[in-house]
């Protein structure tokens, strides 16, 4: 990137970071702004139609100067939307179980100044445990944590956030009946499943979303191949008690 575009991201960056309104809400036209940013590489914007980042953001009340934490992060699809929703007042704990050199160098980038890396399983995740959490969020990768390491993943993360805090679960729909069983094959899980583990944890499911639900999807087939962005997803809003 060229100098003057880096400093044009952080300069938005900044402006980000006190653009909430009186409503506590980053405004629509932020949003535009930080999807637009030309530090997203282009594969990644491609996924945005299909993901619907700002609308999914405004469901789970993320805003200007909160503390958040994206699990099993990957390449950094939201841990770089979520930097700049959260802005220079607020911090972003990205966790994978390994990161990708490149993923490692990108959030070396200054406008990411509020992102701490976090490597290992997500049953050990080293987040905060102080309750200092407003929001986590693990998309589209519930299944791929191992079943053992769910529960102690749920407990860490309660433990993580505020009263009141927010836990989004986003994933592929598995068909009724399915538990887990093609979280390998179809990487799926079913909605009831997620629903249990989590409330077992002792979290409250507030509020679930149709943003990303397809019903012609038959759910028989693989969310990363045949049905590849075109996939049944749940979203589901889990809330700490106050």
């Amino acid at each position: 990137m060229k100098k003057s575009r880096l400093l044009s991201a952080m300069l938005g960056l900044v402006a980000l970071g006190g653009a909430a309104g009186h409503s506590g809400q980053a405004l629509a036209q932020d949003f535009k702004a930080i999807l637009a940013n030309p530090e997203r590489p282009e594969n990644e914007k491609a996924l945005d139609a299909i993901r619907k980042p700002e609308e999914m953001l405004k469901f789970y009340g993320v805003k200007s100067g909160d503390k958040v934490a994206d699990l099993m992060a990957s390449r950094g699809y939201y841990t770089a939307i979520l930097s700049q929703v959260v802005g220079v007042k607020g911090a972003v704990h990205s966790a994978h179980p390994t990161f990708r050199d490149e993923t490692r160098e990108r959030f070396k980038n200054p406008l990411y100044a509020n992102v701490k890396l976090l490597e290992g399983g997500m049953g050990t995740v080293a987040l905060p445990a102080d309750g200092s959490l407003d929001f986590v969020l693990i998309n589209l990768d519930y299944h791929e944590v191992e079943p053992g390491d769910r529960a102690a993943m749920n407990k860490r993360i309660l433990a993580a956030l505020k009263p009141g805090g927010v836990y989004g679960v986003v994933d592929h729909a598995a068909q009724n009946g399915a538990g887990d069983s093609v979280r390998k094959t179809f990487h799926r899980i079913e909605k009831a499943l997620a629903v249990k583990e989590v409330t077992a944890a002792g979290f409250i499911l507030a509020k679930e979303s149709d943003l990303l639900r397809n019903p012609d999807d038959p759910r028989t087939e693989s969310a990363l191949k045949e049905q590849r962005g075109k996939s049944d997803r749940f979203v589901l809003r889990f809330e700490k008690s106050r």
